[in-house]
C-alpha cells in the first residue's frame, strides 16, 4: 500500500473535495485551510518536490492557474501561490504540491 496521502486521494482511497480534475493534475480543497479560498494542485504522477519534477508538468499545472482562479473568484482581487519545497521549506506531504490561496488579505512575511 502506498503511504502517500496524496498518491491515496488520487486513487480515490481516501475522499476529498475536487474542484478540477484532467488526465495529469488534481486540484482540491485544503483540509486546514490558511484562508477563504485554499486549493492544492497535485499532480497525478508522484513527484517528490518542485525540484525533482518535469519542468513541463509544473509548467503544465502553472498554466491553469488563471482558470481555477477565475474559477474560485480570486482572480480579480488576487491570490496567493505557493509551493513549499523540503523539511524546512515547510514541506509536509513529500508528493509535490502547489497551494493557491486568496479570498482576503495576505499579510508578508507568511508566517
Amino acid at each position: 500500500m502506498n503511504d502517500c496521502v496524496f498518491c491515496r486521494i488520487i486513487s480515490g482511497e481516501i475522499p476529498s473535495e475536487r474542484v478540477y480534475e484532467d488526465d495529469k493534475m488534481i486540484v482540491i480543497r485544503d483540509a486546514a485551510p490558511a484562508a477563504p479560498v485554499h486549493v492544492l494542485l497535485i499532480p497525478k504522477e508522484h513527484t517528490e518536490n518542485i525540484v525533482k519534477a518535469d519542468p513541463e508538468l509544473v509548467k503544465y499545472m502553472l498554466g491553469k492557474v488563471e482558470m481555477l482562479s477565475e474559477k474560485l473568484g480570486v482572480d480579480e482581487k488576487g491570490f496567493r501561490i505557493v509551493i513549499n519545497t523540503g523539511d524546512e521549506g515547510g514541506q509536509t506531504v513529500h508528493h509535490l504540491h502547489i497551494h493557491l490561496l486568496g479570498g482576503k488579505m495576505l499579510g508578508w512575511p507568511p508566517c
